[in-house]
């Protein structure tokens, strides 16, 4: 008879699979390597990534590095068990913040924590995040895999990622932001990945599940409120290319209130005409639903709008030509003025 004090104990006794960690390495591998570009030097497998700058093109390069989660939109995707596109969320967090900045993502790492390794769902979110990488044109060079056995609830898991970019000594965004600048509103795809607190309390007092048919799209409402966000990388790279770009805000938390000020110098504020684009009908469904006031919606979500770029005025319309060659749905939702603040008119609609 053994004496459990004395039985030998191994890692994976413990709750800790080192196999698997290992398994979804090899799995994943093709799909980061897939995500390589100039500059990339050495990928997955080390304690570290390499990186040239000089092979990238840059001479006196300026990095700029952004970090971000999902938030709990990851709970949609627990629940649902679709987790197809929600490492796309992850990357488009922040390289469409990085962007702002007037920089050209480089890299990305991530880092995926959870109770248990469950291997293919685990690959199944580092290869959107890789699609995620591959579409805004850095390369996915490594990350991490946590397992921890009594941090999380069976089948929870938590998501982070890292993106360094670089932009030529000079070229830092915001710059000469002026009044009279257009600003133009870069449609989003849904709801992004911002305000699911509250989405996720609205569902709940609809009484609706996430099978259920969604209401304002021809899909179920897990599968409509798990569109990923739009990522706006090289929409954006080529009109700040093209010359006249003086600012761009990725609307996140705190929506257009809260997203437009960080961009402003002292003295200007901005003229919103909310009637300038269509309110997707999602935001519609959540504010009828949850009767949310137009206030709330528009400091809590995106409402429609996921980047802004300030604009010259002379040079607004090339712009907005470029962008919608691009594929992006564009509006003039607006300009900046004088005097601090955000002054609305109109309503969403």
């Amino acid at each position: 008879m053994s004496d459990a004090k004395t039985d030998r104990l191994t890692y994976a006794d413990a709750g800790v699979d080192i196999d698997a960690g290992n398994a979804l390495v090899d799995r994943i591998r093709p799909a980061a390597a897939a995500t390589a570009r100039p500059g990339v030097m050495a990928g997955l497998g080390g304690f570290g990534a390499l990186f040239d700058l000089k092979a990238a093109g840059y001479d006196d390069p300026i990095l700029v590095a952004a970090t971000d989660g999902v938030g709990t939109k990851l709970k949609i995707a627990i629940d649902t068990g679709n987790f197809d596109t929600i490492g796309v969320d992850l990357v488009a967090m922040c390289v469409n913040d990085l962007v702002c900045q007037g920089a050209e993502p480089l890299f990305f790492l991530d880092y995926f924590a959870t109770g248990k390794l469950e291997v293919a769902a685990a690959a199944t979110i580092v290869e959107g995040i890789a699609k995620g990488c591959a579409d805004s044109g850095c390369a996915l060079i490594g990350g991490e895999t946590a397992e921890m056995p009594g941090m999380y609830a069976p089948g929870d898991f938590d998501l982070a990622g890292f993106a360094v970019g670089a932009m030529d000594r000079g070229a830092a965004l915001p710059a000469e932001v002026a009044a009279g600048d257009v600003l133009l509103g870069l449609g989003s795809d849904g709801v992004h990945s911002n305000g699911y607190s509250l989405v996720r309390r609205i569902v709940e007092r609809s009484g609706l599940t996430w099978d259920a048919p969604a209401p304002f799209a021809q899909e179920s409402l897990g599968a409509a409120l798990l569109a990923p966000t739009r990522l706006y990388v090289k929409p954006a790279l080529s009109a700040i290319r093209q010359g006249g770009v003086h600012a761009l805000a990725h609307i996140t938390g705190g929506g257009l209130t809260e997203n437009l000020p960080r961009i402003l110098p002292e003295g200007l504020g901005v003229d919103i005409d909310l009637g300038a684009w269509d309110l997707p009908p999602v935001f519609g469904w959540l504010a009828e639903q949850g009767q949310v006031t137009q206030d709330e919606m528009l400091k809590t979500f995106n409402a429609g709008i996921g980047m802004v770029l300030v604009v010259d005025a002379d040079r607004a319309d090339v712009v907005a030509q470029t962008l919608s060659a691009a594929g992006e749905s564009v509006s003039r939702i607006g300009a900046v003025s004088v005097g601090e603040g955000i002054r609305y008119t109109g309503t969403l609609s």
